[in-house]
């Protein structure tokens, strides 16, 4: 491929809904969702948009869309309260902007954004919700953001903790929202964001917000956004190591994203995925558990929306 085609991926998350559960209704709902999420990415791409700007519309439909871990789908914490978190990496200049533990701002990742466009990388809580408000972008209040499905998620899980029983549904560990981008220019980014795990500790914090675990981009590689077990993916650097396999071993981006996902994460408790793409436009969306949440957009190309494998 050339410099001058675009491209865009976008998750939901992986592991997040077993095949088992699935009903025709939702698997509908989940591809039309996708695929509103790809046109909201492509309409910035396909009029010589940058990348960063690409992925934030996205994810900002995602945040919008119940359905996905992230804004107002946000799962709760133990405390019954939201948290959530989002990043968002511009492979220019590896300029990035993050945010943890924040509350109120309808989109996380415009959050990001602002932060990206300050001296810092990472603001949470509080500080991050005044900058928000500050900029004047959209609030949500505890009604906005509340959904039945993921209330009911947090009653089961505590009462499982109090039986003692093992929690064996992927549901309640995953659920991230992301998107990676090419732009005509050449320029990649990467956006990811979440409301964390169902049931988690309080200020607990996972990959999406880390650069280099849940978020990279960079020119002169790739540009990941993961979903999974946010800790493993930390503690693995699972996008900056996508990219150091690419630069420094010559892998193509699908066996660098594949490595990564099926050695690096799988064999130590890391389930989930990655979407990620290179600065020739090729596509890697490699996963480890049973299904995850995806579409691709290329130019010349028919979106896709892919479930399952």
């Amino acid at each position: 491929m050339t410099k001058q085609t675009w491209a865009l991926a976008v998750h939901g998350g992986a592991g997040t809904i077993l095949r088992a559960k699935m009903t025709p209704e939702k698997e509908a709902a989940y591809h039309a969702a996708l695929r509103r999420v790809l046109e909201a990415g492509q309409a910035v791409l396909r009029d010589g948009g940058l990348a960063i700007d690409a992925v934030t519309a996205a994810v900002v439909v995602l945040e919008d869309e119940p359905l996905f871990n992230a804004g107002r789908g946000a799962v709760y914490t133990s405390a019954g309260e939201q948290e959530m978190d989002a990043a968002v990496m511009d492979g220019r200049d590896r300029q990035a902007g993050a945010v943890a533990g924040i509350f109120g701002p309808r989109n996380p990742i415009r959050v990001a954004r602002l932060v990206m466009d300050s001296p810092q990388v990472l603001l949470t809580g509080a500080p991050a919700v005044d900058l928000a408000r500050a900029a004047g972008l959209p609030f949500g209040d505890r009604d906005y953001f509340f959904t039945e499905p993921r209330w009911t998620a947090l009653q089961e899980t505590m009462a499982l903790r109090a039986s003692g029983t093992a929690e064996t549904d992927p549901a309640r560990r995953h659920g991230t929202v992301g998107a990676v981008a090419l732009d005509l220019s050449g320029n990649l980014a990467a956006a990811t964001s979440t409301g964390g795990m169902t049931a988690k500790p309080p200020g607990r914090v996972g990959d999406s917000p880390v650069i280099g675990a849940g978020t990279f981009a960079d020119n002169a590689t790739c540009a990941v956004s993961g979903t999974g077990h946010g800790e493993i993916f930390i503690r693995w650097t699972a996008g900056a190591e996508i990219a150091a396999r690419i630069r420094h071993a010559g892998q193509t981006l699908e066996q660098a994203a594949t490595a990564v996902v099926m050695e690096d994460l799988m064999p130590n408790d890391g389930s989930g995925g990655v979407i990620a793409v290179d600065r020739a436009g090729n596509i890697a969306m490699p996963f480890n558990c049973e299904g995850m949440y995806r579409g691709t957009a290329r130019r010349g190309e028919a979106p896709q929306t892919f479930i399952y494998r």
